[in-house]
C-alpha cells in the first residue's frame, strides 16, 4: 500500500457479489467518507483499429492538420519494398 498525501494505492478484487475486496486493510481512521477509483488490469491487448482511431480523433495531433506541417511530398525518400 502507498500513502501520498491523501491518496491510497492499494489493490484488490471485485468478488461475485460486485463487493470491493482490498488485499490489505487500510491505515485510515474512519469512518470518514471516501472517493473511490477503479482501474481496471487490460485483459487483451488493444486492437490496431482501436489505436488508430484513438490517434485520428485525439486533439494532441491537430497541429498535423496544418498545412504548414505537410512539408513531404512523393518525390522525397526513396520507396520501401519489404520483402522477406
Amino acid at each position: 500500500m502507498e500513502v501520498t498525501g491523501k491518496t491510497i494505492e492499494t489493490t484488490g478484487i471485485i468478488d461475485e457479489e460486485n463487493l470491493l475486496q482490498l488485499d490489505e486493510p487500510l491505515q485510515v481512521e474512519g469512518p470518514i467518507p471516501v472517493r473511490v477509483l477503479i482501474l481496471l488490469n487490460e485483459e487483451a491487448d488493444i486492437e490496431e483499429s482501436e489505436w488508430l482511431r484513438a490517434a485520428a480523433s485525439n486533439s494532441v495531433f491537430d497541429f498535423l492538420k496544418d498545412p504548414a506541417e505537410d512539408i513531404y511530398s512523393l518525390d522525397d525518400g526513396k520507396p520501401f519494398n519489404d520483402k522477406e
